[in-house]
């Protein structure tokens, strides 16, 4: 590896360590000339993923793309860029463990949006607005009511309490007694 500073090529690794999730592994090294120290990471080279677009058109998977289109949903929300980045390696885990080597843009854009609509409702109907490309005020609308009403489904769920399917002995000797 060669030193960033002076350029030598000769450099010790002074520690090591697997680094996002056992995808990498990152190298503490130290130059054997000026001593300085640097990082270095080392990633297995993947299969390349295409990107089948809706006009017909392919392209090679673009991880800063897709980060990008994130974190323009997420500006000025509670959402870290580490969150973003942990939410863009949660999708491209997903996408190692499948068979395919092609992903359409539409499968993409519902891996983001299921991923944002749990995190922040904000930043997923701005994410849906522009990859469902709304054309009206009426379509926008009709994504907030859904929104709405699943969230409102979900709280009932969380607050519903489970009933037995049918009554243990115990409830009825006390309904009896």
């Amino acid at each position: 590896m060669r030193c960033p500073f002076c350029h030598h090529g000769d450099d010790r690794v002074v520690d090591s360590r697997t680094s996002r999730e056992g995808r990498a592994v990152r190298r503490r090294r130290e130059c054997l000339r000026c001593s300085r120290r640097f990082t270095t990471y080392e990633y297995i080279e993947e299969r390349p993923l295409t990107v089948h677009k809706r006009d017909g058109e392919s392209e090679p998977y673009d991880r800063r793309k897709l980060l990008l289109s994130i974190q323009i949903a997420c500006a000025k929300r509670p959402i870290t860029p580490a969150e973003i980045d942990t939410l863009v390696e949660a999708i491209e885990r997903e996408l190692d463990h499948r068979e395919e080597a092609e992903v359409s843009s539409e499968e993409l854009g519902q891996m983001v949006m299921e991923r944002l609509r749990s995190r922040d409702h904000v930043a997923y109907v701005r994410f849906a607005s522009v990859y469902r490309n709304f054309q009206d005020p009426e379509e926008f609308s009709r994504e907030l009511r859904d929104l709405a009403a699943r969230v409102a489904e979900t709280e009932v769920r969380r607050f519903q309490r489970e009933l037995p399917l049918q009554p243990d002995e115990e409830t009825e000797a006390a309904d009896a007694g």
